[in-house]
């Protein structure tokens, strides 16, 4: 029941998250905003991750203390302030949607909130899975993508948000009577810095924040960033594109507890190294920008499957060697990298596109990080999981024995 409420919350929360990434390419040929380049479409939908990515750092420590019964509905209401913003007053101004989305991207710290929560619940031998379940709700965004711009369009440019603000309304009220915390949760003690800068200094932390920069931070990348790049590289309208993005999204997410599952059954090494692998191969071949049904499709689908993958195995190695009580702070730190890493792709691939008319170079640097990516992975973050991959997989043997 609480994994199920979470996983819901977190979607939810992630839908309204995403609201802006779908009209991106409405909002620059409609003229309601005046001439908008390609950059300030990239900015426009790249603030809320960054808000969203940054939150994570204060979200995931007070979750440490407080825990999510109370964090959870907290955020959610928060949320709900942007959306009615955007959709009652700003719609028609660029600068006054540039604050809306900064405020929305409180709705993308709920993933700091959710990961101690549902840590908390569950045994070391199946955290890689319950939490992979629970990022599965980073499939919001696929939600928003296939619902926002025909809503924007046939129904009206507020339903929209309205709708998105009711029903974060109603989880909020349900998370409130319902949530509660794991009975074996400890709450972190001590002052917010000293224990920001305790678990900065554990390995996993910034070795995961590099994962965790790759894989998510790919996805959301080219969650918030696939419509446009679709509508110019190919031509497509604004519908098709989101509608691509859309299974993008979902392979993705099918994909985070499966790469979870895997990790407790194999180990993280193995997971990682073959996701990061299939990056480095599906961003070379779009980099050539192929043809979209075939090569093209494939490529990016199966870039969306070992993101999504990539995604579970990071924080299934997370769960597996962080002390429970400080798995919210190294989520916090974790959290935001992979959605820092989501900001910065959307921005260098509007700048180079608009000096060279081509995605390419973007693309490239894209395989060529997730290359180094797999460097890291077989040598440091291998010595760092090696003495706490064995555990979990014992226990899961003598589970089933």
């Amino acid at each position: 029941m609480m994994l199920v409420l979470a996983t819901v919350g977190f979607a939810v929360n992630f839908w309204a998250w995403a609201l802006l990434s779908p009209l991106g390419p409405l909002f620059r040929t409609q003229g309601t905003l005046g001439e908008l380049s390609e950059s300030d479409v990239a900015l426009l939908v790249a603030v809320p991750v960054l808000v969203g990515s940054v939150g994570r750092i204060p979200v995931g420590a007070l979750t440490d203390r407080y825990g999510g019964r109370l964090m959870f509905p907290l955020v959610s209401a928060a949320t709900i302030v942007p959306i009615l913003f955007i959709g009652f007053f700003a719609l028609e101004s660029y600068a006054a949607l540039l604050v809306g989305g900064f405020f929305l991207g409180i709705g993308g710290t709920t993933f700091a909130v959710g990961v101690p929560f549902v840590n908390a619940w569950f045994p070391p031998e199946r955290r890689g899975l319950a939490i992979g379940i629970f990022g599965a709700g980073m499939g919001g965004t696929a939600i928003s993508a296939l619902t926002t711009v025909n809503l924007y369009t046939s129904a009206g440019h507020r339903v929209p948000f309205l709708l998105t603000a009711v029903i974060l309304a109603v989880y909020a009220v349900v998370a409130w009577f319902v949530l509660r915390d794991a009975p074996n949760r400890r709450p972190a003690a001590g002052g917010f810095l000293p224990r920001l800068i305790a678990n900065a200094k554990l390995p996993i932390s910034w070795q995961a924040c590099i994962l965790y920069a790759v894989a998510f931070g790919g996805y959301v990348a080219f969650s918030v960033y696939l419509p446009s790049y679709l509508k110019i590289a190919y031509n497509l309208s604004a519908t098709d594109a989101a509608n691509r993005m859309a299974g993008f999204v979902v392979i993705a997410v099918v994909m985070r507890p499966i790469g979870g599952w895997l990790t407790d059954r194999f180990g993280p090494i193995p997971v990682l190294a073959s996701c990061f692998a299939v990056v480095v191969v599906g961003a070379a071949i779009a980099s050539t920008t192929p043809i979209l049904e075939n090569f093209g499709t494939i490529a990016f689908l199966a870039m969306a499957a070992a993101l999504g993958g990539g995604s579970g195995a990071t924080f299934a190695l997370v769960a597996q060697v962080t002390d429970p009580a400080r798995v919210g702070g190294v989520t916090g730190l974790v959290g935001a990298a992979g959605g820092l890493g989501g900001f910065v792709p959307p921005l260098i691939m509007g700048y180079v596109y608009g000096r060279t008319q081509s995605y390419g170079i973007g693309l490239v640097l894209l395989s060529v990080t997730a290359a180094l990516t797999l460097l890291l992975t077989l040598t440091i973050v291998r010595r760092t999981a090696q003495p706490n991959t064995q555990e979990p997989r014992t226990a899961t043997s003598e589970g089933a024995a």
